[in-house]
């Protein structure tokens, strides 16, 4: 597929089609409000995996008893802790009466962030009698009695399998002075209308030629009509250069984006111009239930061509649409994945080079401050580790060097940051820190920045996995303050790992131009090319400077971690690997009731 352009919008890649990776922007118009309308539809609906609506239901068990003639009667108070220990309210549930194992029916809502420590609080109330007759919203907790409070962080809760942790209750603020206040349930569940979707295959014959000096570029647009009689794009195939019977690869689309099999699809087929004013070559109409039919009837679909008369007549054109597949299937979620035991295995790798400055100056990006204040390195490690250690189940974490001369007086490019000759691994995120602060005092900052060595090493572990374990998925996080030096072994490298369960995080640290490590992040809509000219199977690179993102809202934690479900999901799906059975049936599950 030839072509690549700065702005993605008049790209020629497939876009909107369901969650199976990072979502372009919209076809372009002339109107360039209407993009960016079109835009937020996209961003509204979740087609970039941003984050995930959750509800909670809660019960709880063996409460503690606050009433005298009859049974306590709970209530409970959901919160998220921010960053500056402040508690914001989620929601509440509603008043059970007399029972000390109550389940509530009320769910609390929450917005699920893979990319960041959601910590949990809820608290425990019986209920006055005199308030019983009030909405629970107006509800003074300080009126009423406390009977416990338990916390977690969200993550711990979607991890486990059947999406259920079960809690301790306990005094405020973690007081554990009495015993047995009793447990509370947390169960978690998307709120997904529907998990069903379809995948088609279309091709076209005798396609009217646009251009002049070669054959058209066809590209297939889909939009879905609503009710006003106006349209909204959901979703478009890739150009396919100058052919006039192209057959595009396969387009999945949600139930949320098509509704229903009967709702009326707009498909209209464009001629692709690098200007973005693409030429309308024909269009039609037909539902979901249409394509299923023209696919077992393989028969085809005229376009027709709008007349440019006021009144004039729609001309039927020679050129056809056909559906070679189309197959109904399930789409499951990043969440359905990591709640049914796949885990994500963390991995580091630390610059060493010279350009780094001495670690004994203040000045230096390795430099440790005795205040225990963190240097950029252990800020990245500590943020990124403290999300992806929940989704690790022994928290055992390789950790290299690079660019550094190890004590044999070589330079290295991928040595263990622990300083073994055996094992790579460290305990925690914590065993990184140390290794990390260890390897300051034993290794002397060389260069240059070559990233080969680490990925590839990183490659093979992922390998290795796919023989005996395909619910793993690898994540590298490479901190460097440096231009890359190897930058077509890196692709290279970049572009043989594409094909394996490896995302890779790059931060950058310091002033540095970090112009190359962008063009390894495929943002832009650019795949890596190899040097014998093989292009990457998906993006698996995101990369951030920590300078852009400090003192703003977002954290380098979520900047580099947004991307990460989407293109766990691309590999997932590429391969069909499916989430654990048990876990798709508890989750359409009812709920206990009381």
């Amino acid at each position: 597929m030839g072509g690549c352009f700065s702005d993605v919008r008049g790209g020629k890649q497939a876009v909107g089609v369901g969650l199976t990776g990072p979502s372009l922007p919209p076809m372009p118009t002339s109107n360039a409000a209407l993009n960016d309308a079109v835009d937020d539809f996209f961003r509204a609906r979740g087609i970039q995996p941003l984050f995930t609506q959750l509800e909670l239901s809660l019960s709880g068990s063996n409460l503690r008893d606050r009433d005298i003639i009859s049974k306590s009667d709970p209530m409970v108070v959901a919160y998220t802790k921010k960053r500056d220990g402040t508690l914001e309210e989620l929601g509440r549930t509603e008043v059970i009466m007399n029972s000390l194992d109550p389940a509530w029916i009320d769910k609390i809502t929450v917005a699920y962030h893979f990319e960041i420590v959601q910590p949990l609080i809820f608290h425990v109330y019986d209920v006055d009698t005199k308030y019983y007759n009030l909405p629970v919203k107006t509800l003074k907790l300080n009126d009423q009695e406390f009977l416990g409070e338990g916390s977690c962080v969200l993550s711990e809760i979607v991890t486990k399998q059947g999406q259920s942790l079960t809690l301790d209750l306990h005094n405020r603020n973690g007081n554990r002075g009495l015993k047995n206040l009793g447990k509370l349930t947390v169960h978690a569940e998307e709120t997904v209308a529907s998990r069903n979707a379809i995948e088609v295959i279309f091709h076209c014959s005798h396609l009217e030629n646009k251009d002049l000096f070669s054959k058209s570029d066809p590209f297939l647009r889909i939009s879905r009509i609503v009710e006003n009689g106006g349209s909204v794009p959901i979703c478009k195939t890739e150009v396919v250069d100058n052919n006039l019977n192209p057959i595009w690869r396969p387009l999945c689309l949600t139930m949320q984006q098509f509704v229903s099999k009967d709702n009326p699809l707009v498909i209209e087929c464009f001629d692709f111009n690098t200007s973005g004013n693409h030429v309308l070559i024909g269009k039609l109409q037909k539902s979901v239930a249409d394509l299923e039919k023209l696919h077992k009837q393989k028969t085809g679909a005229s376009f027709i061509l709008p007349s440019s008369a006021q009144h004039g007549h729609e001309k039927v054109l020679k050129g056809q649409l056909f559906v070679d597949q189309f197959c109904e299937k399930q789409l499951y979620s990043f969440i359905d994945y990591v709640s049914s035991g796949f885990e994500f295995n963390f991995m580091v790798a630390v610059d060493f080079t010279a350009s780094n400055g001495n670690p004994r100056n203040p000045d230096s990006l390795h430099y440790i401050d005795p205040s225990g204040r963190f240097n950029a390195y252990q800020q990245a490690i500590m943020e990124v580790g403290e999300v992806i250690q929940f989704y690790d189940s022994d928290r055992r974490f390789p950790a290299w060097g690079f660019g550094g001369r190890t004590i044999d007086g070589t330079v290295s490019h991928c040595f263990n940051l622990n300083g073994s000759a055996s094992g790579v691994e460290v305990e925690g995120v914590q065993g990184i820190m140390a290794a990390y602060a260890s390897a300051l005092n034993h290794v002397a900052l060389a260069g240059p920045t070559l990233f080969g060595q680490v990925i590839n090493n990183a490659a093979e572990i992922a390998r290795q996995s796919l023989s005996y374990n395909s619910r793993k998925y690898f994540v590298l996080l490479i901190i460097t303050d440096g231009v890359v030096t190897d930058l077509q072994e890196t692709k290279d490298a970049l572009v043989r790992a594409s094909d394996l369960p490896l995302s890779i995080l790059i931060v950058g640290v310091g002033g540095a131009d970090f112009k190359q490590m962008e063009i390894l992040d495929a943002d832009n809509g650019c795949r890596l090319e190899s040097s014998t000219g093989r292009v990457a199977t998906r993006d698996i690179v995101q990369f951030v400077p920590m300078r852009e993102v400090r003192g703003g809202q977002t954290s380098v934690v979520q900047a580099l971690l947004e991307e990460l479900p989407g293109q766990f999901l691309t590999y997932m799906r590429s391969r069909d690997i499916k989430p654990g059975a048990v876990n798709i049936a508890q989750t359409s599950a009812s709920h206990p009731t009381i």
